[in-house]
């Protein structure tokens, strides 16, 4: 279904990225398999290369300045263009409203808004100029960004100003740009994700930490998240990327702006 298109996931050395772009080279697609871990994202290509497929490696902090040109470059001189764009990274640094700092929101900021921001508009040239020309030949591709918000996002979480801020403007930068973009086929859509069991959603108790922030939820907190959720549990990685797949695939081609919930039921 993706044969050929080429992909770039951020955040995709494991959890929901390391599916996503698994799934995507089923199904043809050349990945750009990119995370702060580089190890974890050698391992995800060496799994893709097992499975037949095209994938290379573009470590880096997505917050640091020039990554976005950077990857963006990378993917075009490798597999000549770009077709698909996952906004996947990021991680949660939590704190109630009162104790929180100014570095604990810019940092949300940072990751889940102003890194998405800063990689569409450096695939401009790769998706809207590239596509004004196919547009001008009487051709028709559709490319696809698919952004990754959260429950949080859209209706607010305790502890969680900065994060749900931050996913919350991502929505807005989803329906933006597939206002400007749609007349370009380019697609911008959103998943928001609930309970996903993931090393950002494990036991904090194991003492796991991103950037030198502890990440996790305590157990008894866990517990009682999912007894809240219809269907009594957290979903899975791949259950998660199957949402992105949907809106990275010409299955998506008529849906613009959407906000694809994916929470088993917890907030509909």
């Amino acid at each position: 279904m993706l044969n050929d298109q080429v992909a770039i996931i951020t955040g995709s050395g494991r959890g929901v990225g390391r599916a996503v772009a698994l799934k995507m080279a089923e199904s043809g697609a050349n990945i750009i398999v990119s995370d702060i871990d580089e190890a974890e994202a050698e391992t995800v290509v060496k799994e893709i290369h097992e499975l037949g497929g095209k994938a290379v490696v573009f470590p880096g902090d997505v917050t640091e300045e020039g990554f976005a040109t950077a990857i963006m470059e990378k993917a075009a001189s490798t597999f000549g263009g770009i077709d698909i764009l996952v906004n996947n990274a990021g991680y949660t640094w939590d704190s109630l409203i009162h104790k929180m700092s100014d570095e604990q929101f810019q940092a949300m900021l940072d990751i889940h808004l102003i890194a998405p921001f800063r990689l569409t508009r450096a695939a401009a040239p790769y998706m809207r100029e590239a596509a004004k020309k196919e547009i001008a030949n009487g051709d028709v591709k559709y490319r696809k960004i698919v952004n990754v918000s959260s429950v949080a996002g859209v209706m607010g979480n305790v502890g969680q100003a900065n994060y749900a801020s931050a996913k919350a403007g991502l929505i807005g930068l989803t329906k933006t740009v597939a206002k400007e973009w749609g007349a370009f086929n380019i697609n911008c859509n959103a998943v928001a994700f609930g309970l996903i069991d993931t090393r950002l959603t494990q036991a904090k108790e194991k003492g796991e930490t991103v950037n030198g922030v502890s990440i996790g939820i305590p157990e008894k907190v866990k517990k009682m998240f999912q007894q809240t959720i219809p269907q009594q549990r957290g979903g899975t990685p791949e259950e998660a990327a199957a949402g992105i797949f949907y809106l990275a695939s010409p299955l998506s081609n008529y849906t613009n702006g959407h906000v694809l919930h994916i929470n088993g039921g917890w907030y509909t």
